[in-house]
């Protein structure tokens, strides 16, 4: 009998262990890099889903035309706000699958400030005018071994040029698109 209720006990506490919410990690840290540009980020945890992801790096474009003599290359700084709602945690470890490193999918909305502190270039005297942007987005992360990540993610939302500090006659607001593709190693 002792042997039977000891065995129901085991079985109980198993299954309330397994029926336990999931959740993001407290505080990961971590480096990126993708096609234009590397980063720098920590994502802490707000909620048992949602993180909010603080990054700082340097986004890279590419540019040409007529005003110039050949393709121009250019990185500048950018401050990045990102609150991550982590969707499908519970899901993933029902099909035992980690979310070690917050790794899922994922629902955001990317706040990113691109002052104009400094340009590194191929180009002289070139100038970035301060933008921000509001994009909601849709991602995934994923861990490859312990360290090394992956990400993807898109979005459409707004930016919000700050063109009358750069001494143009006007602001000006346009839409904006978020498509990264990055790799990573988290400490």
């Amino acid at each position: 009998m002792r042997k039977i209720l000891l065995t129901l006990a085991f079985c109980g506490l198993t299954f309330i262990a397994k029926s336990q919410k999931q959740s993001v990690e407290e505080s990961t840290y971590g480096i990126q890099t993708g096609i234009l540009g590397v980063w720098g980020y920590n994502e802490a945890k707000l909620l048992d889903q949602v993180a909010l992801r603080i990054e700082l790096g340097l986004d890279s474009g590419i540019f040409g035309g007529t005003f110039y003599d050949g393709v121009g290359f250019l990185m500048t700084p950018v401050i990045t706000l990102e609150p991550r709602w982590y969707y499908n945690l519970d899901k993933r470890v029902s099909k035992s699958k980690s979310i070690a490193g917050n790794s899922g999918n994922f629902v955001s909305l990317k706040i990113d400030y691109h002052p104009d502190w400094f340009v590194i270039s191929n180009y002289s005297n070139l100038r970035v005018v301060n933008q921000i942007s509001l994009i909601p987005s849709w991602g995934i992360k994923r861990n490859i071994g312990n360290h090394f990540t992956y990400e993807a993610g898109f979005g459409i939302g707004y930016r919000f040029n700050f063109a009358k500090s750069a001494g143009y006659s006007r602001n000006q607001g346009e839409a904006a698109a978020n498509l990264h593709a990055r790799v990573g190693y988290r400490f």
